[in-house]
């Protein structure tokens, strides 16, 4: 685009092409071309429930692997940590509790779901969850 000299409003042209002093502007036929050029063809789901759940799997996923490798002491810490510290929704109770009432075994199911569709290590899941889904009836948190 830069080198096509499309280089937004200061040029006349960019992803619009801008005439006159009212703001008017066009979508930009030539920007249109390159953008189909080099695009990548969508993988998987974008519906909404499947865009959480991407975002979501890999911080969960994240959370358990530093407890698997000894940098968080104990699930709560974990929970306490990302509902106050990151943002977690705190009707979720952290990435632990959120893995106790969803289900390690159907976490695990969507991420290696998501693995298959979309690809990448990113939505491998870490071995401690792998060792949780194996048996339903164990949690994180002791109740």
């Amino acid at each position: 685009m830069v080198a096509g000299g499309h280089l937004g409003r200061k040029s006349g042209k960019g992803f619009f092409v801008y005439t006159g002093k009212g703001g008017k502007r066009e979508i930009n036929g030539e920007v249109e071309k390159i953008l189909k050029e080099f695009s990548i063809p969508k993988k998987g789901s974008h519906e909404p429930e499947e865009i959480q759940m991407r975002l979501a799997s890999r911080f969960v996923n994240e959370s358990v692997l530093c407890l698997q490798e000894g940098i968080l002491r104990n699930p709560v810490d974990g929970d306490i940590g990302a509902v106050f510290g990151l943002g977690f929704p705190p009707f979720h109770g952290g990435p632990f509790m959120f893995l106790d009432t969803y289900g390690t075994d159907k976490f695990v199911e969507r991420m290696e779901r998501l693995h298959e569709v979309v690809g990448g290590e990113r939505f491998v899941p870490c071995q401690m969850l792998l060792d949780y889904a194996k048996d339903p009836s164990k949690k994180f948190h002791k109740r």
